[in-house]
């Protein structure tokens, strides 16, 4: 089979980067993870201490590297050098990652550094414009969506479980409000591609939905 570009977008909380990174894991595809690398830029820009200023932020996301490094079952994220895997998914970076996100300069850039990483194939991404902007002719787009309720109580037991206190009808708040500023920037919006494949994982299960995406790479690479 030959080596496609995958594309997977979706809300927050959808689980496109737990799916991901198992399918890449199965397909021995190389995984890009580009919500951590929009988190990178938030994080780097936050451990400035500096008042939000989209000039400066865009400055850093030009002459920032970001890597990648699988490592027994984990995505390793580094930033210049710096490891910080764990520090990204921090509330404070969460809570500023949309805005930074809408940058436009600072899309470019990152935008710029997703499409060297995919352009010998057998790469796959997710985020919110893979699809639509960053790899337009994948050859397979899907669209990963779940009811703002179960992506809610998916992140709840994530966190749960980490020993995190946590209040469900905050995280569903948080999460619709996510939703509403990922679809409404002005900057490439999050939106489904005209040709992805919408798939509702709801009522599905990680193995359910990975067995599905599989079927779909083996079908559009043969």
């Amino acid at each position: 089979m030959k080596r496609i570009v995958v594309a997977i977008d979706g809300p927050a909380g959808a689980g496109k980067s737990t799916i991901a990174k198992l399918v890449a894991e199965k397909l021995g595809y190389a995984y890009i993870d580009t919500g951590a690398m929009y988190r990178s830029v938030a994080w780097k820009f936050l451990e400035t201490g500096k008042a939000f200023d989209e000039a400066y932020i865009s400055e850093l996301a030009k002459t920032m590297v970001i890597e990648f490094k699988p490592e027994a079952n984990i995505n390793r994220v580094f930033v210049d050098g710096v490891e910080v895997t764990g520090a990204i998914r921090s509330a404070e970076v969460t809570a500023n990652v949309s805005r930074v996100a809408a940058i436009g300069d600072v899309r470019e850039a990152m935008v710029e550094q997703q499409r060297r990483m995919g352009e010998t194939g057998g790469v796959l991404m997710d985020g919110r414009d893979i699809g639509t902007v960053v790899f337009p002719n994948a050859q397979l787009k899907i669209f990963l969506t779940a009811s703002v309720e179960e992506r809610a109580m998916r992140r709840y037991k994530e966190l749960v479980a980490k020993g995190e206190q946590v209040d469900l009808a905050q995280l569903q708040n948080d999460i619709a409000s996510r939703d509403k500023q990922d679809s409404e920037r002005a900057i490439s919006p999050l939106r489904q591609a005209e040709d992805a494949l919408l798939l509702d994982t709801s009522d599905m299960n990680i193995q359910q939905v990975t067995e599905k995406i599989l079927a779909l790479v083996e079908e559009r690479a043969k």
